[in-house]
């Protein structure tokens, strides 16, 4: 499943739409405007008023021209989201120059683009993005105005203080961008596989709602079918008295034959569709035959051991998530595996276990505890049997799907001098038997 739920769910990050960078930019504006009116009027300083309004005034021009051209849901690729990013990082040197260089506390804003960029743009805009700030924030330190102040004297600050403050903004764009790419890079993963989690359930469902049409359509073609079949006895007698080689009684018997087949096959859906069939709950030695039977045929050993206990063999609903689940960790373990899989099942009054082993490598240790997250595994393209590229996407489901049905799945490696993965499955036997769906 591997390919399949690669080319489905990890796509692109979608486009940034226009109203979203614009809003930004407008409260940059306002932000902007409210600062120098703050300094020039609060505090009395002198400021290049004309100059920072002139920057001030193409900012909010290009917005007006933005939202003249475009509709605001307008999306923008992510080439023309990150020029104006740009933009903003060019506009914010531009006042800074004017306004003290990287002696304006306000510098730390060149922290702001990359960070969007980080969140919502391919990795090599922001990288793009974060050369252009630290370009900038080194050429403030060697090229810019005085730093507004309300001596006689400029303010003037030590080269090393200057030197940390440029090194600090650096270090700031590099720490921050990574944590917030990274965040959001697990953000997207996470969802994208409850996205595939819910698909599958979806599929599941509908598969088990077939099963519920195919009775109602049964129950509704009954009537019509009669009534086809009482008709066709009807001709039947009524045509005793023509010649036997007469085509009339030859076809009225074929239709009164099909007919009664037709009954007979509804018939037979109703009755597999029907509460309480044979095939709605089954044994759980049965639950694992029908697991492991897909898995015979790669040349692996499976060996399934059934522990019989004094209890009853637990019989639970057939719930396809639990067939799913448990199949998708059978057929990782087979994929491991260099000779053998072991199934192994027993139960007690109070819980029901499934233990699946391989003698494979094993889990390496650093993602034992986190295995079972989406897109953990390490497995390159073709080192499966069935040739797919892991994506640790497969275990989520699986253990989701288990944890949904009141299982609890751990994972751990055999004990020295034996190697391979070891995954076990428990449940209380009551929800095993009824099969109540939720969370755990």
């Amino acid at each position: 499943m591997g390919d399949t739920l690669h080319s489905d769910f990890r796509h692109p990050r979608p486009d940034v739409r226009l109203h979203t960078i614009l809003r930004l930019r407008w409260l940059a504006v306002l932000g902007q405007l409210a600062a120098i009116f703050i300094v020039v009027q609060g505090f009395d300083f002198e400021v290049p008023i004309l100059p920072c309004l002139i920057v001030i005034g193409l900012s909010a021009g290009l917005n007006l021209a933005l939202q003249i051209a475009y509709a605001p849901t307008h999306r923008l690729d992510p080439v023309f989201a990150a020029a104006l990013l740009a933009m903003n990082i060019v506009e914010l040197a531009a006042l800074l120059m004017l306004t003290g260089g990287l002696q304006n506390p306000f510098s730390f804003l060149f922290l702001a683009p990359v960070l969007i960029s980080a969140t919502a743009l391919p990795t090599r805009y922001t990288i793009a993005l974060g050369l252009l700030a630290a370009t900038c924030a080194t050429l403030l330190g060697f090229f810019h105005l005085p730093l507004p102040w309300n001596g006689d004297e400029p303010l003037v600050l030590p080269p090393t203080y200057m030197l940390g403050v440029w090194f600090s903004i650096i270090m700031a764009l590099v720490v921050t961008s990574l944590y917030a790419f990274q965040v959001t890079e697990e953000a997207r993963k996470l969802s994208d596989a409850l996205a595939a989690t819910e698909l599958v359930l979806t599929r599941e469902q509908h598969l088990t709602q077939i099963d519920g049409l195919a009775a109602a359509a049964a129950h509704e073609l009954g009537t019509p079918l009669s009534t086809i079949f009482l008709i066709a006895n009807e001709l039947q007698n009524a045509a005793k008295d023509r010649a036997p080689d007469d085509p009339l009684i030859t076809d009225v018997a074929t239709i009164r034959e099909q007919a009664k087949r037709c009954r007979d096959i509804l018939a037979k859906i109703t009755q597999l569709s029907s509460s309480g069939a044979p095939f709605d709950r089954m044994p759980l030695t049965n639950l694992i035959e029908e697991v492991v039977a897909p898995h015979r045929e790669f040349g692996i050993d499976l060996k399934i051991r059934i522990a019989d206990g004094s209890p009853p063999e637990p019989v639970g609903l057939r719930n396809p998530a639990v067939l799913y689940g448990i199949g998708n960790l059978v057929e990782n373990a087979v994929d491991f595996a260099r000779d053998a899989v072991g199934v192994n099942a027993w139960w007690s009054r109070e819980q029901v276990d499934i233990v699946i082993s391989d003698d494979g490598p094993g889990i390496p240790p650093d993602l034992l505890k986190k295995i079972g997250e989406p897109y953990l595994s390490r497995r390159a393209a073709g080192d499966s049997r069935s040739g797919h590229r892991g994506l640790g996407l497969g275990v989520f489901i699986a253990r989701t799907l288990l944890e949904r049905t009141g299982a609890k799945v751990g994972f751990s490696n055999r004990p020295f001098p034996d190697h391979g993965a070891i995954v076990t499955i428990s449940w209380p036997r009551e929800r095993f038997e009824t099969g109540v769906s939720g969370p755990t």
